[in-house]
């Protein structure tokens, strides 16, 4: 006689097993990822920040995007638009007529003064 419950098989009931494997291995491995996570963003918090840039330029919106200034790199008046740059790029931008930050007067810290 079939030991199986009524309106069950031993297909079906293999097939509820192999699911309950399934998802205790999905379980298992999402277990992993949430560690691997946890040990991602504590290695980033050990991690000093890089040092800011000495200098930025800032670039103006839309094609071409012409630098519209130049700033230090603690400025505190910077926005998105700004790229790192190097001492001498920060020189020739503001030779060039590239104006400087009235806030944290680059010019003034590169020694060029109009």
């Amino acid at each position: 006689m079939d030991q199986h419950s009524p309106g069950t098989s031993p297909r079906l009931e293999l097939l509820r097993f192999l699911e309950r494997v399934q998802l205790q291995d999905l379980q298992r491995t999402r277990d992993w990822i949430a560690t691997e996570e946890q040990l991602i963003a504590a290695q980033a918090e050990r991690r000093p920040a890089p040092p800011p840039p000495e200098w930025l330029i800032e670039h103006g919106i839309g094609t071409g995007r012409p630098a519209v200034r130049v700033h230090t790199g603690e400025c505190w008046d910077t926005r998105s638009r700004c790229k790192p740059a190097s001492a001498d790029a920060a020189r020739r931008a503001l030779t060039e007529g590239i104006p400087a930050c009235p806030q944290c007067r680059p010019d003034t810290a590169l020694g060029i003064l109009d």
